[in-house]
C-alpha cells in the first residue's frame, strides 16, 4: 500500500525523538495504550462472559437432556417402539425413559415441593451427568423396590437428612382409607446426594428408580417421556423441529434450549450489551488518535510543504499520516490481544491473589467450582476484536491525513 519513502517518513514521524515533539510523542504512546487497554479489556471479559454461559449450560445439561420426547399430555405409551425408532437417528448417541412429577417430601417436620424423576440408573448415565456431581453415593443405590431416593444437596439440608435418613414422599394422587381420603404417599431412603451448584436443582429434585416411580405414581408401563443425548448439542433446536414432524402431533419434543430460554437470552443480552459499553474505550482511543494526528499536521505544516516543494505529491503526503495511524493501530490491536489473551487465562490465578492480598472473597464456592473463575478463550472472537480496533485505527486516519494532503507549501511557507 505504502512506498518506501511514504513509509520512512510515516516511521520517523512516529518513533521521534525530538523534544519539540515530545508532547505529540507522548498522546501518541496515550492513542496506543487506550488501543491496547481497551482491546484487552474486551477479550477478558468477553471470555470470562462465554466461561458463564458454558459453566451454565454445562450444570443445565446434567439436570437436562438435549431434546425430551414426551407424550402430549405428559403420559407415553408405548415407549419402548418409540426409544427403538428414535435410536437409529444417526445424531442421536443414546436414550433414556423418565417418569416426572411434582410431589411433596416431608422429614424432621419440615416440608418441601420437589420435582421428582423416576429413571433407569443405567440408561440416565448415558444422557446426563448428575451422577458425576454426586457428594455421597451414587444414581447406582437406586435399585428397583428398594425405595432409595437421591436428594439435591439444598433439598437434604432444607429437610435435615443425610444418607441412611427416611424421608416421604406424599403425591398429589388420593387413594380411600377407613380414615377417609388421603394422598398416595411413600417412605423412602436417601441413597445419595448431589451438588449442581444451581439453587433450582439443588433445592428442588430429587430421584428415584422408575420402577418405584411405576408403583408410586400407579402409571403401569408408562412414562412420561423419552431423553436424548445428540452427538452435537447444538444441533438440538435443528433436531427438536424434524422429530417434531416426524413423530407428529402426539408427541411433544423440546430441546435444551426451550428450557431455559430465558436464562441463555438474558446471558446474550448481556454479553452483546456489555461489548458496546466496552467498546467505548476503543472509540475514545480512536477519537484520541485523530486529534494526535491533527495535531501532527498542524505542527509539520512546512516539513509537509518542503516535501512538496521537493515534488511528493498530495496522495504520497496522505499516505505518510495514514502510516502513522496505521502502525499505532495495528501495534495497539496485537499487543492487546496478547495481553486480553494472557490476562483472560489467567484471570482466575489474578483474582485469587487478590483474594488473598485483601483478605475478601469475590468468588463463592457456592457457586464457583473450585472457587476458580470460568473462561473460554475464543480464537475469532479475538481475531475480530483486535481487526475492528486495527481497521477503527485506520479509519481514524483519513481525516488528518486528508488534511495534510491539502497543505499549500506557499500558505505553510509564508512565514518560515
Amino acid at each position: 500500500m505504502f512506498k518506501p519513502i511514504e513509509l520512512f517518513v510515516g516511521l520517523r514521524y512516529t518513533r521521534s525523538k525530538n523534544k519539540n515533539n515530545s508532547f505529540i510523542s507522548f498522546i501518541s504512546l496515550a492513542s496506543m495504550l487506550g488501543i491496547i487497554f481497551g482491546v484487552l479489556v474486551l477479550i477478558t471479559v468477553l471470555s470470562v462472559m462465554n466461561g458463564f454461559e458454558k459453566e451454565f449450560r454445562d450444570r443445565i445439561l446434567s439436570m437436562v437432556s438435549h431434546v425430551t420426547v414426551s407424550g402430549i399430555n405428559g403420559q407415553l405409551s408405548d415407549w419402548r417402539a418409540t426409544q427403538t425408532q428414535l435410536s437409529k437417528n444417526s445424531n442421536i448417541q443414546s436414550t433414556a425413559p423418565y417418569i416426572q412429577k411434582q410431589v411433596m417430601i416431608t422429614a424432621n417436620g419440615e416440608m418441601k415441593g420437589v420435582l421428582i424423576q423416576g429413571i433407569d440408573p443405567a440408561q440416565q448415565n448415558n444422557v446426563g451427568d448428575v451422577n458425576k456431581h454426586m457428594i455421597e453415593g451414587s444414581f447406582e443405590n437406586l435399585t428397583p423396590r428398594g425405595y432409595s431416593i437421591a436428594l439435591g444437596v439444598g433439598l437434604a439440608e432444607q429437610l435435615g437428612v443425610f444418607p441412611g435418613d427416611k424421608v416421604t414422599v406424599i403425591t398429589p394422587q388420593i387413594r380411600v382409607t377407613p380414615a377417609g381420603m388421603m394422598p398416595r404417599s411413600k417412605r423412602f431412603t436417601v441413597s445419595a446426594v448431589y451438588r449442581i451448584k444451581m439453587p433450582e436443582y439443588d433445592g428442588s429434585t430429587a430421584f428415584i428408580h422408575m420402577r418405584d416411580a411405576a408403583k408410586l405414581f400407579r402409571s403401569k408401563d408408562d412414562v412420561t417421556g423419552i431423553r436424548l443425548k445428540l452427538d452435537d448439542l447444538f444441533k438440538a433446536p435443528a433436531l427438536a423441529q424434524q422429530l417434531q414432524t416426524k413423530l407428529g402431533d402426539q408427541f411433544v419434543v423440546k430441546d435444551w434450549g426451550d428450557e431455559n430460554k430465558a436464562l441463555f437470552q438474558v446471558m446474550k443480552t448481556e454479553r452483546i450489551v456489555m461489548f458496546f459499553i466496552l467498546f467505548l474505550i476503543v472509540l475514545v482511543a480512536v477519537f484520541n488518535l485523530v486529534s494526535t494526528l491533527v495535531m501532527v499536521v498542524n505542527d509539520k505544516q512546512s516539513d509537509i510543504a518542503i516535501l512538496r516543494t521537493q515534488g511528493m505529491s498530495a496522495g504520497q503526503i496522505r499516505r505518510i499520516f495514514m502510516v502513522q495511524g496505521t502502525i499505532i493501530g495495528f501495534v495497539g490491536a496485537v499487543i492487546g490481544a496478547i495481553l486480553g489473551v494472557l490476562l483472560a487465562a489467567n484471570v482466575g490465578a489474578v483474582l485469587s491473589a487478590i483474594e488473598s492480598l485483601f483478605n475478601i472473597q469475590i468468588m463463592s464456592p457456592d457457586v464457583f467450582v473450585d472457587s476458580t473463575l470460568p473462561t473460554l478463550i475464543k480464537a475469532p472472537q479475538v481475531i475480530g476484536i483486535a481487526v475492528l480496533a486495527f481497521v477503527l485505527a485506520i479509519l481514524a486516519t483519513l481525516y488528518p491525513a486528508s488534511r495534510a494532503a491539502k497543505v499549500q507549501p506557499a500558505g505553510a511557507l509564508r512565514y518560515d
